[in-house]
């Protein structure tokens, strides 16, 4: 059966994972959820994220949570924005700010995948995919 929104279970496999208090998640892997995990990494949302081989062959991506002291996850909210029912889009003066910029809004945009803090700069918009904090 074909997966309708693969992001949307990358995030929620990443929440369930961080409730659950596990140490690492493996998902699917497409070149979207790596980039994804990149920008998370960047962030210091997770601890590192790598690929690996599945039994069937098929790449799977490892996402390494992170936690704060107390056994706290560092990621407290992580929501799917723009779907592929109702596409979101904004503008480069349209981005929002994420919790007054603690947290991270991530971007599909032209010039590939950003946080919102790249997308100012380069003063670009694009598809708002999900917000993080």
């Amino acid at each position: 059966m074909s997966m309708t929104d693969p992001i949307a279970d990358m995030l929620t496999r990443i929440r369930n994972a961080c409730g659950s208090k596990h140490r690492r998640v493996d998902m699917p892997a497409s070149k979207m959820k790596l980039e994804i995990a990149r920008l998370l990494k960047e962030n210091n949302f997770i601890t590192d994220y790598k690929t690996v081989a599945a039994e069937d062959g098929k790449p799977l991506l490892r996402v390494h949570l992170k936690y704060a002291q107390g056994g706290h996850p560092v990621i407290r909210e992580l929501q799917r924005v723009s779907s592929p029912g109702l596409r979101k889009y904004v503008g480069a003066a349209e981005i929002p700010r994420v919790r007054n910029g603690l947290g991270v809004a991530i971007l599909s945009t032209s010039k590939g995948l950003m946080t919102d803090r790249e997308a100012r700069a380069q003063r670009t918009g694009g598809e708002l995919l999900a917000v993080v904090w």
